[in-house]
């Protein structure tokens, strides 16, 4: 019967040349990644470094806001609506614009004297536009006489050109109303006036200019 034993001398010199494989895989593996240690180190600082500037870089600049109002010729004749960016300035570049009572109203939310103003009285035929940005607010049309010292009107030029808000200032609850193209304080509206609407709008003439009608020609 022939023998199949396996010599030793054989047997080891293949677990021996395993054993020098292993070794010499591990050996590669360890070279192999000792070199690239460096370039994963320099790699991942560079990344750093390019985030950290990007997150210092400033931003885009924003878009300036718009609003929708409606525009009206100086005959008061609807040309609108129409999408407008917003009249944004510092106080600084107002107060250059204003003089010192237009600017207190339209800025500060003061309130010129009663009957001692430009428009109380005013009877002439025209638009009232925003003093500071000429937005169209009132037209002559709906002024009446309130008796209070201030021009009234029953209701504005269009209501997408103002806005509204609470006002409690001075321990009174009433309704604030401004110019929704460039904020300007108009004055406050009030639920004492007449047919149709109810309503008086109490404005401030510092806050107005008169615009008036074209004269018909012929």
């Amino acid at each position: 019967m022939m023998d199949r034993t396996i010599p030793d001398n054989d047997c080891g010199k293949r677990v021996r040349g395993r054993n020098l494989d292993g070794r010499s895989l591990s050996r590669r593996i360890f070279v192999a990644a000792a070199l690239e240690l460096p370039l994963a180190l320099a790699l991942g600082c560079a990344l750093r470094t390019q985030a950290a500037a990007g997150s210092d870089a400033p931003a885009p600049p924003a878009t300036a806001p718009t609003v929708t109002v409606i525009a009206f010729s100086d005959a008061g004749k609807k040309t609108g609506p129409i999408k407008v960016a917003k009249v944004v300035k510092t106080n600084a570049e107002w107060r250059k614009l204003l003089s010192p009572e237009q600017f207190d109203v339209t800025r500060e939310k003061g309130t010129e004297t009663p009957f001692q103003n430009q428009y109380d009285e005013w009877t002439e035929r025209g638009i009232y536009r925003c003093r500071c940005c000429r937005n169209a607010l009132f037209n002559s049309a709906t002024k009446f006489d309130s008796h209070t010292g201030w021009p009234s009107f029953w209701a504005p030029i269009a209501a997408e050109n103002i806005r509204t808000a609470s006002d409690i200032s001075f321990d009174m609850d009433r309704t604030a109303v401004s110019c929704r193209e460039c904020d300007a304080h108009l004055g406050h509206v009030f639920d004492d006036g007449p047919p149709p609407t109810g309503l008086r709008y109490c404005m401030n003439s510092a806050a107005l200019i008169f615009i008036a009608a074209p004269v018909a020609k012929g």
